[in-house]
């Protein structure tokens, strides 16, 4: 791969990306299209209550005084969303006025398969119509088939621990397939292993069900399904492009000690390394999550937090290197399916934007296949069980009127993508 590793100037570089680079967003359908009927729905509303009561408590002083809607039960509740349902074109739009050419969606299980066996042809219909608005705007669909939430028929038969899942899974991905032929790229799960981990082993998302051996049968039965899904759609479509979105972490051993440096390895292998390993011949890309660093010292968390985003987590773009390094050796092309942050005062986000730019073109350098960055979001939307306050949006999205509004950092992300180049 032929890049340009800067050019002489130190006070002011270019970083070009491969041609053919895809840049882009993404967003997922319970998050932004309003009115979903499914377990997650019908958890909030059974939570709201709770989770407005414990925000003084689970965030720090600086957070709620910022946000003071967290203190409100409506905060949790999705309801309409950004309603991106029916302003979708109105989205992309925006994303082509953006120069963005990739674009992630989901696909909301529950309205294609709302009683088990039948399936919705107006539905189907309807995310016909929001790929061919993709297509039509120049911009290459990702389209994820599982982005957490389950038909409520599925969750009261016992969610992702019923034995039947990777049949359930691969008759519901046969008929996306079926009917949206035209999509080239397939994401079968979003971060399969955070899922687990935050609902079966901290117990804190639907079913909350906190049980070491579920949290292990659980990833188990989604890697069958993974590998169930990949083998039906190569049926259907030999050309498809399939792969997961993995959260991957940074996990550093503090000053390279061999205490730390065991801890981490034991770690990387478990995290970053198993669902992978399961699934490596059964899949033809690797969309990577990336937003986390953790240095490890003697078994705890010790980041320096110099930066955090307003849900306090530590902002480490530099991460990103370490990260596709590590995931060099499957020899996959690789795709940044999510990378971003809160930062509704958009504060951070263009240096965030261009400090992980410029990691990532560093891994290119050293030989990593990476073919695409979508940044995470394209808007404004419910971050799951912390509601509507951490605004992740290129675009602003007004709660009250529903308004969309590009940020600063959009139109600085805009010109690295119009330029496929990134200048330091």
């Amino acid at each position: 791969m032929d890049i340009d590793n800067g050019i002489k100037n130190k006070e002011r570089a270019v970083l070009r990306f491969p041609a053919g680079f895809l840049w882009g967003s993404g967003t997922s359908a319970h998050q932004v299209e309003g009115c979903c009927i499914n377990d997650w729905s019908q958890w909030e509303k059974n939570n709201a209550n709770r989770l407005a009561n414990r925000a003084k408590t689970y965030w720090q002083e600086w957070q709620w005084k910022k946000f003071p809607e967290m203190l409100e039960p409506g905060n949790y509740i999705s309801d309409r969303a950004c309603d991106h349902y029916n302003r979708y074109e109105e989205d992309f739009d925006i994303a082509k006025s953006l120069g963005q050419n990739a674009h992630r969606i989901s696909i909301e299980w529950s309205r294609i398969e709302p009683e088990e066996g039948k399936f919705d042809e107006k539905e189907i219909g309807h995310y016909k119509k929001v790929i061919s608005a993709l297509r039509e705007r120049g911009l290459e669909p990702f389209v994820t088939i599982w982005h957490w939430p389950l038909p409520l028929w599925l969750a009261r038969q016992g969610g992702l621990t019923n034995e039947k899942l990777p049949f359930y899974f691969s008759r519901y991905a046969e008929k996306l397939v079926s009917a949206l032929g035209e999509v080239k790229f397939w994401i079968t799960f979003n971060e399969p292993e955070i899922y687990s981990f935050n609902c079966f082993l901290r117990g804190v998302w639907p079913p909350q069900k906190k049980n070491p051996v579920t949290y292990l049968s659980v990833i188990n039965n989604l890697i069958k399904a993974h590998k169930a899904i990949y083998s039906a759609i190569k049926k259907i479509n030999p050309a498809a492009q399939i792969g997961i979105a993995a959260h991957n972490v940074y996990f550093e051993a503090y000053k390279n000690r061999v205490i730390n440096r065991l801890l981490k390895k034991t770690i990387d292998w478990w995290w970053n390394y198993h669902f992978l390993n399961q699934i490596k011949d059964f899949q033809n890309f690797i969309g990577l999550n990336f937003y986390f660093h953790h240095r490890i010292n003697n078994g705890f968390r010790e980041n320096e937090n110099k930066i955090v985003s307003d849900l306090g987590w530590e902002l480490y773009p530099e991460g990103i290197y370490e990260v596709l390094i590590g995931l060099k050796k499957y020899n996959k092309s690789i795709y940044i399916t999510e990378n971003g942050l809160a930062d509704h005062e958009d504060k951070y986000r263009e240096w965030f934007i261009k400090e992980t730019l410029r990691s990532l073109h560093q891994a290119i350098a050293a030989g990593v296949d990476v073919r695409g960055y979508l940044h995470w979001s394209l808007i404004d939307f419910i971050e799951w069980d912390k509601g509507f306050w951490p605004r992740f949006g290129l675009v602003g999205v007004d709660r009250t009127t529903l308004a969309r509004t590009p940020r600063p950092s959009a139109l600085v992300y805009a010109g690295i993508c119009r330029n496929n180049s990134l200048t330091i």
